[in-house]
């Protein structure tokens, strides 16, 4: 038996987490600081684009804008890091942990910031970007999976929800900073915003120092001595506590469940797992794994990294704002003020109706501001589009921004977990880097010059994401992750919401009889 730790477990459905301490609610916390410079990386490029100096430092002295080509690219190919970055990091966390997967992804972050502060002309802050964007892609993927494992069931969705709140802080303090160095006519400029972000990285880094690895992560290593410790560690409880074996022993044995239904092979197999099952069942990996990328993608459909990213270039555009920084220091001020509203609501709500009406809202408000910019450009109507943004950004702020991070979270079994979400936060940088190349020329004026129009586009997605969500998102609002695999068995989408636990996986598994050391045999010798 690995490690020598006797498990045995409860046939009790309310038995299977031990309570929890203020402890454990602080320790997930401060896991959700590292979507501050998630944000940060994210928002303050926005402002930088629209600098008088880094504008002649990229296009050369009497620049007063920088060409489509080189916004596309400076945007996008921090998201292209990403993708990649999150794709390695499913990997990494199942072989090292997920604790230390971000801390080095925290290193490799410090590596690319340093590289773009440096730089002095485009292909340095290119450079920097790519190798940045492979730290916050690695971090942005796991620190959810992290968060997700360690974060008690009935606050699980609130606390995964502060990761987003963090990231729209970032957000927020990114258009501050460009607000008070854009007018400096030196590099301090830009290399303020940029050099500020070690900050964050460095904050992050040396906490998790702190806490503690996942203790599912020892479970699917089989160091069940290190997931005991670990999980008393997280409930503030004695190793000994029936309720810690409990919880242990639900653990394993969805753990065994789940290998005996997708046995573990190979390096190539394991990914394979990810695909396995039946397009048409709901719990299969391969839906899983759809559900998670596809959730993500139409994240990014919403069209919200459109303010975010290319903002005050936008309202510049609009010819009768005087100064576009400070309207997007408004409309991120939105979004950091709006998302706290998803601790509350993500968990007496739920996952699926706040996703349903957040899409609905957003649909509204994006083709008001369509028709309002096709009629006319007058300085009210402007007011009226500005108001009527704002409003969208509330709605994606106190809903689908959260909420798809929490889902993705929730819905792999722990064989695939890491690379499931991986996966699913490679797809959401995808799309990004999509949207960041393709919409300077959608709207630049020498280009597309879609303008307001470009918001039917964001609303006919955002249509889209309402019948998404209907048909496929589940509400696991209120369950463990062992219970989701159970709810997504006996359900579909649309009837998930009326499904209470009624078993628990160490009875059906036999861990309520018999130790559990005699199952874990195998899961000690798993390759990932």
């Amino acid at each position: 038996m690995a490690g020598g730790t006797v498990v045995q477990g409860s046939a009790d459905v309310n038995r299977v987490e031990a309570p929890v301490t203020v402890k454990a609610y602080l320790m997930c916390a401060f896991a959700a600081f590292g979507g501050i410079f998630f944000g940060y990386d994210s928002g303050y490029i926005n402002g930088v684009m629209g600098m008088n100096y880094f504008i002649q430092q990229i296009e050369g002295p009497g620049a007063t804008a920088l060409s489509g080509d080189h916004k596309s690219l400076i945007t996008s190919i921090l998201s292209a890091g990403t993708f990649f970055g999150a794709l390695m990091a499913g990997d990494i966390a199942d072989w090292i942990g997920r604790r230390t997967t971000i801390i080095g992804g925290c290193v490799v972050f410090l590596v690319g910031v340093a590289l773009q502060t440096a730089s002095a002309g485009l292909a340095l802050i290119v450079a920097g970007r790519l190798v940045a964007g492979f730290g916050v892609g690695s971090v942005s993927a796991i620190l959810i999976l992290y968060m997700s494992e360690i974060a008690p069931r009935k606050v699980r969705g609130a606390l995964v929800s502060g990761y987003q709140f963090c990231v729209t802080v970032g957000l927020l303090l990114a258009s501050a900073v460009d607000y008070g160095t854009q007018n400096r006519n030196d590099s301090g400029s830009y290399r303020i915003p940029i050099a500020l972000q070690m900050l964050w990285a460095m904050i992050l880094g040396v906490g998790l120092f702190i806490l503690p690895e996942s203790p599912r992560y020892f479970v699917k290593k089989g160091k069940l001595d290190s997931a005991a410790k670990v999980l008393a560690r997280l409930r503030g409880q004695p190793v000994e506590s029936e309720l810690i074996q409990d919880e242990l022993a639900e653990i394993i044995a969805n753990h065994e469940y789940e290998l005996s239904v997708a046995p573990s092979g190979g390096y190539w197999s394991t990914w394979g797992n990810c695909f396995r099952g039946s397009l048409w069942k709901s719990s299969s990996n391969v839906r899983r794994t759809i559900l998670g990328t596809s959730l993500q993608m139409m994240q990014q459909w919403t069209g919200v990294n459109f303010v975010f990213y290319f903002g005050t270039t936008f309202f510049k555009q609009l010819g009768t704002i005087q100064n576009p920084f400070l309207i997007s220091l408004v409309t991120t001020l939105v979004n950091v003020f709006s998302t706290p509203i998803s601790f509350w609501s993500m968990e007496k709500i739920g996952r699926r109706p706040l996703l349903l009406w957040g899409a609905l809202g957003m649909v509204i408000c994006q083709f008001i501001v369509a028709i309002i910019g096709t009629v006319t450009s007058t300085e009210s109507a402007v007011k009226a589009m500005i108001a009527f943004i704002c409003i969208y950004i509330f709605f994606f702020a106190s809903t689908w921004g959260p909420g798809a991070w929490v889902v993705i979270g929730e819905i792999y079994p722990l064989p695939m977990r890491a690379r499931g979400v991986a996966l699913s936060t490679a797809s959401n940088w995808l799309w990004n880097c999509i949207i960041a190349v393709i919409t300077p020329y959608m709207v630049d004026e020498d280009k597309g010059n879609l303008g307001a129009k470009v918001f039917y586009i964001w609303g006919g997605l955002c249509t889209l994401c309402f019948i998404y969500a209907y048909f496929l998102i589940p509400e696991t609002k209120g369950l463990t992750l062992e219970q989701v695999d159970r709810m997504l068995e006996e359900t579909t989408p649309r009837t998930s919401a009326k499904w209470v636990p009624h078993s628990t996986y160490a009875a059906e598994m036999g861990f309520t009889d018999k130790v559990a050391g005699a199952h874990v045999e195998n899961t000690s010798k798993e390759e990932v």
